[in-house]
């Protein structure tokens, strides 16, 4: 659901994105209701101006959506691997509770 800045009211909206392609009409045609692995996101981009058919209303956007496979929207994780054995030790801390600064 999208706010309408101008009327305040609420309306239903689709995520869409537009991926260029070499298929004529007829392969795109046939392609209509395919799933696809992967995700529609959204990205940031210079402003435009947008005008929503429904309303006629003249809107600015910032953002648009595209399509990304699913490799690109899994954060990639990265696996911690120590140079070398460490060992928690302590003895290094103060024992007293009070904090004295080094000389």
């Amino acid at each position: 659901m999208v706010l309408s800045k101008i009327t305040g009211n609420f309306y239903a909206t689709a995520k869409k994105a537009y991926i260029p392609s070499t298929f004529d009409e007829q392969v795109c045609t046939g392609l209509i209701g395919t799933e696809m692995p992967g995700s529609i996101i959204k990205e940031d981009c210079e402003p435009f101006e947008y005008v929503v058919k429904e309303t006629g209303e003249e809107i600015t956007l910032s953002h648009r959506w595209v399509y990304v496979t699913e490799d690109a929207v899994k954060p990639k994780q990265e696996t911690f691997v120590p140079k070398h054995n460490i060992i928690a030790n302590s003895d290094v801390f103060s024992q007293n509770g009070i904090l004295e600064h080094a000389e």
